[in-house]
């Protein structure tokens, strides 16, 4: 495969000058792995290499928490690397460089019209701030072995959440399982059952919320499900502050009939689980109003603005977003494409059982359900500090240390300071 893109002659010029000295080669790339995302960059930037003599990509993997909690910090530094794969969309958008001076616009606009915005936060509306290579959506996995087990019929596609529960404590009373659900401990993992229940997020004025009643309703429902032994207290209550913690083990082995997480699990499910059971992805779950709605998001590959090699790491991305390179990463890498033209032509995913491949299909007939709210929270420059103080104060009314009540009215009080602290309205 031949890159043709790389003959504009300030980027031409950027290489020349990097082969020229060996000091200038380096172009650190910052990656964390849901499954194989960073091996397979790694992989794939080869080529690119080996056909711009002179510029060496370093792939450092890190875990993810690093990307949350380190790299803000050395962005902030100027000590960052060149590049990296990041979730915090907007959060980063200040460091991030504006690719637009160096690729088609054009064609960056046809292909990733949905998710540029989500990149440019306070920025240039018209900048290009990032590739989303990793789309995602939030939703169930389903155990359904353990359902045949129980004799119990799987709910369908408009299922309620409460139809869901009644359906998995139903398998659990019938088999071995431990818990008939679970969710990872994340704010952005509650907000689409949240949005299923009437949560608006913003007010009327596009201000953020998290007081309204819709998102008390579920976080309602929720607290009760742990209290009545439908969701374990240990995923949620089992570590403080704005911790990330999943749930995903005890669905692979086999002790959790319903685990709500997301499609980029799917390639763990699929390594992970094997033949041990037949498990499933279903829809996300209806609200009362009949709302069904996951949290679309994901991961997007950025560089920034303290790279001393702007149009070498424009051309880097640039490379990724390619249709035929972007096709192949996501075959690979088992992902949901942000890419238009690769997600109309259909992605064959390589080397993968009917259950993966059924799950991949089915997360993909997800993404028309997804609110318009949703997506609006995802773009939200500050949503970081609303997932933060979703996941601590739900927590505490998960652990019984506050009430709902004072859980949503301390997160409103936390949601005012953070805002104030970074001069949002």
């Amino acid at each position: 495969m031949t890159y043709h893109r790389l003959a504009a002659p300030a980027l031409a010029a950027a290489l020349a000058a990097a082969a020229a000295d060996a000091s200038a080669q380096e172009i650190r790339f910052m990656c964390y792995s849901d499954g194989n995302e960073c091996e397979v960059y790694d992989d794939i930037l080869d080529r690119f290499e080996e056909e711009n003599e002179g510029v060496t990509v370093a792939v450092d993997t890190v875990p993810y928490q690093a990307i949350l909690e380190n790299l803000p910090v050395q962005l902030a530094a100027g000590t960052g690397p060149d590049m990296a794969k990041v979730t915090d969309l907007g959060g980063l958008s200040d460091h991030y460089l504006d690719l637009a001076p160096h690729v088609d616009r054009a064609y960056w606009e046809e292909n990733f019209d949905r998710t540029l915005g989500w990149y440019r936060g306070d920025r240039d509306p018209e900048g290009i701030f990032g590739m989303h290579s990793q789309l995602t959506i939030t939703g169930p996995f389903v155990n359904a072995t353990l359902f045949e087990e129980a004799g119990v019929e799987m709910p369908g596609s408009e299922a309620t959440w409460e139809d869901w529960a009644e359906a998995t404590r139903a398998v659990t009373e019938a088999t071995e399982a431990d818990f008939p659900m679970a969710m990872d401990r994340s704010g952005h993992r509650i907000a689409g059952p949240a949005i299923s229940y009437g949560a608006q997020l913003f007010d009327e004025e596009g201000n953020p919320t998290l007081s309204d009643e819709g998102f008390e309703a579920y976080v309602a429902k929720f607290v009760e499900w742990h209290e009545d032994g439908t969701m374990p207290r240990d995923v949620w209550g089992g570590a403080g502050g704005s911790t990330t913690v999943d749930a995903a083990q005890e669905f692979i082995n086999g002790e959790l009939v319903f685990y709500y997480s997301g499609s980029w699990n799917t390639g763990r499910m699929e390594e992970q689980i094997g033949d041990f059971f037949d498990w499933q992805v279903v829809g996300s779950p209806c609200g009362p109003e009949g709302v069904c709605t996951g949290m679309p998001g994901g991961s997007g590959i950025v560089g920034f603005e303290q790279t001393d090699h702007p149009e070498v790491v424009a051309a880097i991305i640039d490379f990724l977003a390619q249709e035929e390179v972007y096709a192949e990463a996501t075959a690979r890498t088992l992902n949901i494409p942000a890419h238009a033209a690769v997600a109309e032509a259909g992605v064959e995913y390589e080397g993968v059982s009917e259950p993966a491949s059924d799950a991949l299909n089915a997360w993909a007939r997800q993404v028309p359900q997804i609110s318009p709210v949703a997506y609006d929270y995802q773009g939200y420059t500050n949503n970081r500090a609303m997932f933060n103080v979703t996941v601590e104060r739900v927590s505490q009314a998960v652990v019984g240390e506050l009430s709902v009540e004072e859980a949503m009215r301390r997160m409103e009080e936390d949601l005012d300071a953070a805002m104030a602290e970074v001069g949002a309205e």
